[in-house]
């Protein structure tokens, strides 16, 4: 049996926000536990708790954003997103720099978190053209 295209796409949308929610709950479980292995010292205390924030953060802003009231209360809130992700790059780009951790040992983090701002910039942009 054929689906109206609009039902069609409409159940598209809906797997599609289930695999980025999905994959940012996965990279803040990531962000946690590579945090918990981190040297305690009172700056990687600081940077690993200001990455925390930021990287588990943009997962609960996505699931309010996937419940927005308006379209204009979407785009707002997946723009939060982005700008979460954005600084939970920024902090692990600074543990990378600062020697916290071996060479190589962020490259899984770094690769996803640049991904997931791919995705986030395309989501706006797109949300924002429909507005």
């Amino acid at each position: 049996m054929n689906q109206p295209k609009s039902e069609g796409r409409h159940q598209k949308a809906e797997v599609r926000r289930s695999e980025i929610g999905d994959r940012l709950l996965s990279f803040a479980v990531d962000v946690v536990r590579f945090c918990r292995r981190l040297e305690r010292t009172p700056t990687s205390r600081y940077v690993a708790n200001q990455l925390m924030r930021a990287a588990t953060s943009t997962g609960a802003n996505y699931r309010e954003a996937c419940s927005a009231e308006s379209r204009a209360d979407f785009v707002h809130k997946l723009q939060l997103v982005l700008k979460e992700t954005r600084e939970a790059e920024y902090w692990l780009q600074l543990l990378s720099r600062s020697d916290f951790v071996p060479d190589g040992a962020l490259a899984p983090l770094l690769g996803e978190v640049d991904q997931l701002i791919r995705i986030m910039v395309k989501s706006v942009v797109t949300a924002k053209s429909k507005a």
